[in-house]
């Protein structure tokens, strides 16, 4: 039996992979330092500014703009497509001012008050500070006038060009004297998503949280080799899945507490990623074969990442009922999962 994608899958996927992302870096925080969790920050903003941030200023119609106001929408259009909440103020073509108000997507819930400061600043050095770079814009830089992780209403800041070629620690800087201005909803500017159906909207939020994973995945291996990126992500993963089960499976509909209930659910979850599912129910024990790996398709990663990644949904199980066992298996064609009792 083929799936087809819901509303509820593709906001339950946006969901979890949020929770995921939020839950590995406190899981480096408690489990390595926020030293660590500040380098895996770090790195995984870089990976994402590298790969998406030219393509997506040209593709949002943006690169025509002055540096600074380019930067400054770029962030407020590209969070806000992706469910996060955004203001952009411009001053004049120097200086454009980009806030984002609690509640803060990336540390959500009570998780905010555990991100140490360092850890926050880790993103905007990945991939805030290296706008000037890309763009080829000496002069380009990113001021930080506030943190939420640190009490006050909002990360905020603005890129500034200096009108002189700055050196690198001033492609960041930190003034906690300044404030942004008001943001006037009316005044700023548009896309055409206000004519986008709900269907598309939510695909486009699911992408978002998605695009995390994709990333958080390469970078993890690459800083802390494949067996301990198993083991922290695969910790991380597996608690993310059974915390956030029930509201998953009430986003997915899943009903019951059956082998055949929970192929339902992990096939609405693969469903709504985009990829090619079908349910092979055999009684007692049921499979859902999904054909390729769209979420990291076209990156090389090892075995160990499809096992890490795989204890959101063993997490999951464990909650769904935990006298079911989840065997996954990855080959060439896909991915085959086999629900069965213990």
């Amino acid at each position: 039996m083929n799936v087809e994608p819901t509303l509820g899958g593709y906001k339950a996927v946006a969901k979890i992979y949020n929770a995921l992302m939020t839950g590995l870096v406190l899981t480096l925080v408690t489990r390595k330092g926020e030293d660590a969790a500040a380098q895996f920050v770090f790195g995984h903003f870089r990976r994402q500014h590298l790969e998406k941030f030219l393509p997506g200023l040209k593709k949002l119609g943006l690169d025509h703009l002055p540096d600074a106001v380019a930067c400054a929408q770029y962030h407020y259009f590209s969070n806000a497509l992706g469910g996060v909440k955004t203001e952009f103020m411009p001053e004049n073509e120097r200086k454009a001012w980009v806030r984002y108000p609690p509640p803060r997507w990336i540390w959500q819930g009570a998780a905010i008050c555990a991100v140490p400061r360092k850890v926050n600043e880790a993103m905007l050095h990945g991939w805030h500070g290296h706008n000037g770079v890309s763009l080829g814009n000496p002069r380009l830089g990113f001021v930080c006038t506030g943190q939420t992780v640190e009490g006050q209403p909002g990360l905020e800041g603005y890129y500034f060009d200096y009108g002189r070629e700055i050196s690198e620690s001033e492609r960041v800087r930190f003034a906690d004297d300044e404030q942004a201005p008001p943001f006037d909803p009316a005044a700023a500017p548009k896309l055409d998503t206000a004519t986008w159906p709900e269907e598309r909207l939510k695909k486009v939020e699911r992408a978002y949280a998605m695009e995390y994973v994709r990333s958080l995945v390469p970078t993890m291996i690459s800083l802390f080799g494949t067996q301990e990126a198993q083991a922290l992500l695969g910790r991380a993963a597996r608690l993310i899945g059974m915390q956030f089960y029930d509201e998953t499976a009430a986003l997915t509909e899943t009903r019951g507490d059956t082998a055949a209930g929970f192929a339902q659910y992990l096939a609405a979850m693969a469903a709504a990623q985009g990829e090619a599912v079908e349910i092979v129910d055999n009684g007692a024990a049921c499979e859902v074969r999904q054909s390729g790996w769209r979420l990291l398709s076209g990156i090389e990663t090892p075995t160990v990442a499809f096992s890490a990644w795989n204890e959101l949904w063993v997490g999951a199980l464990a909650v769904h009922n935990r006298r079911l066992e989840l065997v996954g298996t990855r080959d060439a064609d896909g991915i085959r999962w086999r629900i069965k009792p213990k």
